[in-house]
């Protein structure tokens, strides 16, 4: 089995969860229409970009067992929309506005940037220092990061926040690291380090890419 399948299965699930735990709990009210309508397309986009342009780190054969306790960590996601409907929390409207702006804005650059990378990875090697990486270089996990904050935000409970957390620290961050590593191995890799940022954008500073480099060092 493949860590895609497992990721997929919850990214596919997570809309008939949601409704269910509407139907459930009987709560049609503002809050979880709008947690459906975000967390839901969200899972059938990612089912979208792993059928366009599929991650290679989702490819990686893990036995039942590791996908069995992955599938079980994954689905920690669904503790917000528990929390949001079982409640009853009806979410003021400024902070139903601030969550999809914030949810808008990282499919966004998640999704995007993922595009960039796979289709520049597809025909060139080297670093992608350009585009939605020339001020950070890890755009899609910023990117992740702000969906979940706004499905967190609706939520109104401090448990999502922590359980963002812990994937950020246990998670996205060795990832990052990982790749900074990888990286490293490029000589041009320092003067793109100084110019960027791991996962905020640096934005000041000139261009790591001069005009004369375009079409070189793009991939990462």
């Amino acid at each position: 089995m493949k860590v895609k399948q497992v990721v997929n299965l919850h990214k596919g699930s997570t809309f008939f969860v949601v409704l269910g735990l509407m139907f459930a709990y009987q709560n049609f009210t503002l809050g979880p229409w709008v947690y459906l309508a975000l967390h839901g397309t969200y899972g059938f986009l990612w089912l979208l970009k792993d059928r366009l342009y599929p991650d290679k780190q989702w490819e990686e054969e893990i036995s039942l067992g590791m996908a069995i306790f992955g599938f079980m960590v994954v689905n920690l996601y669904w503790i917000a929309p528990f929390l949001l409907i079982s409640r009853g929390v009806v979410p003021p409207l400024p902070l139903v506005a601030v969550a999809i702006g914030l949810n808008i804005f990282g499919v966004f650059l998640h999704y995007v940037s993922d595009a960039q990378k796979y289709y520049t990875l597809k025909y060139h090697s080297g670093l992608i220092t350009e585009g939605l990486f020339a001020r950070c270089r890890n755009t899609n996990y910023l990117g992740e990061i702000l969906i979940y904050s706004a499905f967190a935000l609706l939520t109104q409970h401090w448990l999502p926040w922590l359980i963002l957390a812990g994937f950020i620290g246990l998670l996205f961050f060795p990832n990052m690291q990982k790749k900074e590593k990888s990286l490293s191995r490029y000589p041009e890799f320092a003067e793109y380090q100084s110019q960027s940022g791991l996962l905020f954008p640096r934005l000041f500073g000139s261009s790591t890419v001069k005009e004369s480099d375009l079409g070189r060092n793009r991939v990462s």
